[in-house]
């Protein structure tokens, strides 16, 4: 007798929902939107808000590829983690989830920055900054697309066929108050939740299915210059940060903490090889010792308001997104 797979158990209705997987289906992940909503139905489920790097992984004929969310290969800057979805002993999938590094507990960003800028194997597997892989969902399986299914179904079948040991770790939800939660996990020092609905199919853009429900104020920004440094630092001395509004470069504000040393050093080199002599910005931009760049590098900023003037209050630089393209980077406005 043949030993009935995972896709047999699922009901008549959801047998309809399946299609044959593409042969590539590790591009555009489905996205979140900003929400300060806080009262939800059943129908709903809640996961930590990591923060990381996200990163679609697919195996097809014995051979692992890890894609981040812009389409770029990242197998080099993290090689355990395609070893331990090589070792799975279920078949062909894809997954989507989140590489973080941890530090007592709490995701690090600024830590993960240390193994995001690698490409050679050899060297990240020598890096002391270990990182896990939170997967979330299951996008196909043996051939088989299951994007149509519901998320729930998703997930108990991403459970259910992988083997999620460190350095892989499958993403837990509650469900329950919103408000409650949402309170507990600020308490704990997440970033904040993601709300899913439980019967979503999964869609390759961004869905009001998922909602963002942060704790702090924090979004990417695109680098339009950057300002000399000042007395005994190097580098330079604040970031000029914008987002794009209509197809323009609007003015956000300078961030100039955050930074160590060797951050410094090493992203001036970067800005020095994009400056430019014309301000990107739409905005007239009035500080002094200001060097433009082209506006390509995002970003990551914790910060604890707007102003009315539509500055960032207290913005202080947490490192580079390498996985958002910079023409993606708008104001977030829940």
């Amino acid at each position: 007798m043949v030993k009935p797979g995972p896709l047999d158990r699922l009901t008549p209705a959801q047998l309809a929902r399946l299609r044959s997987a593409p042969e590539q289906d590790t591009a555009h992940p489905m996205l979140a939107v900003p929400s300060e909503r806080r009262a939800f139905g059943a129908g709903w489920l809640f996961e930590r808000k990591l923060d990381g790097v996200r990163l679609l992984a697919a195996r097809r004929a014995g051979k692992v590829r890890l894609v981040s969310r812009t389409g770029q290969a990242a197998g080099g800057a993290y090689p355990e983690l395609a070893d331990a979805l090589d070792a799975q002993d279920c078949g062909d999938f894809t997954v989507d989830g989140e590489v973080v590094a941890l530090s007592r507990g709490r995701t690090d960003f600024a830590r993960l920055q240390q193994r995001m800028q690698i490409t050679d194997p050899a060297v990240a597997r020598a890096s002391k900054v270990r990182v896990v892989y939170y997967l979330f969902d299951l996008l196909s399986l043996n051939g088989v697309d299951t994007t149509g299914l519901p998320l729930h179904t998703r997930k108990a079948l991403l459970r259910d066929v992988l083997d999620l040991r460190p350095p892989l770790r499958f993403t837990t939800h509650r469900t329950g108050d919103a408000g409650a939660l949402l309170d507990e996990a600020c308490a704990r020092g997440w970033e904040g939740l993601v709300a899913k609905r439980a019967d979503a199919a999964y869609v390759h853009r961004r869905s009001r299915d998922w909602l963002k429900l942060k704790c702090s104020t924090g979004q990417e920004f695109v680098v339009g210059g950057f300002t000399d440094p000042a007395g005994s630092r190097t580098g330079f001395g604040a970031l000029l940060l914008g987002y794009f509004e209509d197809g323009l470069l609007r003015y956000a504000g300078k961030a100039g903490t955050g930074f160590s040393t060797a951050v410094l050093t090493a992203l001036r080199h970067r800005l020095d090889g994009l400056e430019q002599r014309r301000s990107p910005f739409h905005d007239e931009v009035r500080e002094k010792g200001a060097h433009w760049v082209r506006p390509e590098l995002v970003a990551q900023i914790a910060f604890t308001e707007w102003t009315p003037a539509g500055r960032v209050r207290h913005p202080r630089y947490l490192g580079l997104r390498e996985d958002k393209p910079a023409e993606e980077v708008v104001r977030e406005r829940p």
